[in-house]
């Protein structure tokens, strides 16, 4: 038969019954005591793993071989540097270069160009000369013999003995052309004779003029030597 369990029967438990659950109960505290402190060394190890790991981490960031690449890399990019720029500026030196060959190039340029207009001006002023020259002497040949008489060495009282040879042989007609072959105002024989002293031999007085006071200075030494032995001959010729 059960015994009788009221309302009251914590009173009247059994002190075995009671002393049991209290010491359950005293021990629990030790056991989770226990459990704390395990936790808490479990965790301060982990902390402690895990500082080693950032130390252990910095201290690699600054080793010496972290430092010796830096270097190494600070070094080629340097070298990268000096390249690029020794090479630009070689760049600039071919340009330079290139530019002031161009420079002197176009300078040449210009001043070739500017020769040959001065040089065309000046043909074109002698032409417009040799053509007066000639137009005068076609029109005057004696005024063209007395300037010319200086620059064959003959004084101004050359001319009067050169205008009488001269009639003579031509009358001074730079057409004048003989049966014999003789041509020109010197009556050059042949006339193609005068050819060394101008190709328009055959139309232009100055030529024949020229020709003329170089022969007689190289035959006779003067007009008036070469008119006397023309007077001295007959049929006159000199």
């Amino acid at each position: 038969m059960s015994r009788y369990r009221g309302r009251h029967a914590g009173r009247h438990a059994d002190p075995r019954t009671t002393r049991d659950g209290l010491g359950r109960a005293l021990r629990l505290p030790a056991v989770s005591g226990a459990l704390v402190v395990a936790a808490v060394a479990t965790g301060a190890a982990q902390v402690q793993a895990s500082d080693s790991r950032v130390t252990a981490a910095m201290s690699g960031t600054t080793s010496p071989t972290a430092v010796a690449q830096s270097q190494e890399m600070t070094a080629l990019e340097a070298a990268d540097t000096a390249h690029l720029v020794s090479a630009r500026n070689a760049v600039l030196a071919v340009d330079n270069a290139a530019a002031g060959r161009a420079q002197v190039t176009e300078r040449a340029r210009v001043a070739a160009v500017a020769r040959a207009r001065a040089e065309a001006a000046a043909r074109a002023a002698r032409d417009a000369q040799r053509t007066a020259i000639i137009a005068g002497a076609q029109s005057n040949p004696r005024a063209a013999a007395q300037q010319l008489l200086g620059s064959f060495g003959f004084g101004a009282d050359q001319i009067g003995c050169l205008i009488q040879l001269w009639n003579g042989e031509s009358g001074w007609n730079f057409r004048a052309a003989n049966p014999s072959g003789a041509y020109g105002i010197p009556q050059a024989l042949p006339g193609s004779k005068m050819a060394s002293a101008g190709a328009d031999w055959a139309t232009n007085p100055v030529t024949q003029i020229t020709w003329g006071l170089g022969y007689i200075k190289r035959s006779y030494g003067s007009p008036c030597n070469a008119l006397g032995l023309w007077q001295s001959r007959y049929p006159h010729w000199y």
